[in-house]
């Protein structure tokens, strides 16, 4: 974290003193220089002799509100954080307070851990680099430390294209891929780059998500709506609201959730499990799929209609056997990246070793590579990494194809070896490897859906 991003100094305006003392106090025991103010003019007033890391504001005051001296902030003191405080919640109010460059939001009463976390959430966002997410000459950058995704071939330069042009709009996306191709970092640089970059991503699995408790953990509940409810809960929708929901491996939610999410879609508002009031809500979403959507929706698995609203921005991620030329350079990044965290030296990779790692097919794709090298440096200590260091699997280079085996093996067997050779010799590119199979393209699709090799 930066010293810029630290909140040392910070200035708290609530017309209540028993709410000021106590944050005062709270504050200053972390270590905070705190000074505080009754009202909007004493504080801009304050404000006006010397700077503030942060203002924690309240919205209802005499004389000046909180809404209008947070404009007058933005207007005189626009690099000033600003955390909204207030007893009366609503929505609306929150939403405003955002538009108007609050960073965050909290609700009367509050504990010190809520206000800890607000702080502490500042202070994540203020680490990031100057300007934000950043290209590099290895990918896209979201912060100073971590390559967000790493790649210099055609294809991901492609990618990084698709993502900023479709970032700054509020278009819902669809990223599909094979697992392991990193559909989880396309859409968190989708909303690094966005107008929401600020606001809450919130990632959801649903594949790991139980059934009977998803539509809860979704929209929330309200206490005593079913049993075990003993308290109101907010939903990930409302946790994500003003940011980006982002659902992984949508081809898993029933048709009956499918039916709520595209309601939520059309109606941008949904209802808590058990109760009658609606709440409105500012999101932006991104899916992704391994599985073919298109295929889901013939088997009646998937809404037709929930797809095409999911699938205004199509992004299709190549697995690594498409893009080997991007394999030293994925390499090289977790090699440094595990080297520094068990502290060693950063070990060197003969070229031998390198085109074997770049000749495997990677049925895992990127994490499959990721979590190779960090074997490899756990387990062999080498300051030269050569194709005996390599695991068996993939130094034997068991995925190629082989003419003869010691068993035999069916005409059908032996062609879905063959094309699946081709493919990889033809870096997954289907027209090439149609015309070295002197076949047209829609055959080969035909002949790779049926024997699984899509």
């Amino acid at each position: 974290m930066s010293e810029k991003s630290k909140i040392r100094r910070v200035l708290v305006v609530d017309d209540e003193a028993v709410v000021r003392n106590g944050i005062r106090r709270a504050l200053e025991g972390q270590g905070m220089e705190t000074l505080a103010a009754a009202d909007g003019e004493a504080g801009l007033a304050l404000m006006e002799q010397q700077p503030f890391d942060l203002v924690l504001l309240d919205i209802r005051m005499p004389d000046m509100d909180g809404m209008t001296a947070l404009r007058e902030i933005q207007s005189r003191h626009p690099g000033t954080r600003v955390i909204m405080i207030t007893g009366y919640p609503t929505i609306d109010t929150a939403v405003e307070c955002t538009k108007l460059g609050a960073q965050d939001y909290l609700v009367k009463p509050f504990r010190l851990s809520d206000l800890e976390a607000s702080l502490h959430k500042l202070e994540s966002r203020g680490a990031q680099a100057p300007g934000g997410p950043e290209e590099t000459e290895r990918g896209l950058r979201i912060d100073g430390e971590k390559d967000l995704i790493i790649g210099e071939s055609r294809e991901m330069t492609a990618l990084f294209d698709r993502i900023r042009k479709v970032a700054p709009t509020d278009s819902t996306v669809l990223i599909t891929g094979e697992s392991g191709t990193g559909k989880e970092l396309v859409a968190r640089a989708i909303h690094a780059y966005s107008r929401r970059s600020s606001r809450e991503f919130v990632a959801v699995d649903c594949s790991s998500l139980v059934e009977t408790l998803l539509e809860s953990e979704l929209f929330g509940h309200v206490k005593g709506s079913f049993t075990g409810a003993l308290e109101t809960k907010h939903g990930l929708f409302e946790l994500a609201n003003q940011g980006t929901f982002f659902f992984d491996e949508i081809s898993n939610l029933s048709l009956k959730i499918q039916a709520k999410i595209l309601r939520v879609i059309q109606e941008r508002e949904f209802m808590k499990v058990g109760d009658q009031r609606k709440v409105q809500l500012d999101i932006r979403i991104i899916s992704a799929s391994n599985r073919d959507l298109h295929e889901s929706i013939e088997a009646g698995a998937f809404r037709e209609d929930l797809f095409y609203r999911l699938s205004v921005v199509p992004l299709r991620l190549p697995p690594l056997r498409s893009r080997a030329d991007d394999i030293p350079l994925l390499v090289s990044h977790f090699l440094t990246r595990f080297s520094n965290r068990i502290n060693r030296d950063v070990p060197e990779v003969t070229p031998e070793a390198l085109e074997i790692l770049q000749e495997y097919a990677w049925p895992g794709n990127v994490r499959e590579l990721e979590h190779t090298i960090e074997r490899i440096l756990i387990l062999e200590d080498t300051d030269l990494i050569r194709p005996r260091h390599l695991p068996s699997f993939i130094s034997q280079r068991q995925g190629d194809f082989q003419m003869f085996s010691e068993d035999p093996f069916s005409l059908e067997e032996l062609e879905k070896q063959y094309i699946r050779f081709v493919l990889r010799r033809a870096g997954g590119k289907r027209t090439r490897a149609a015309e070295i199979l002197g076949i047209n393209r829609k055959t080969l699709g035909l002949k790779i859906k049926k024997y699984g090799l899509g």
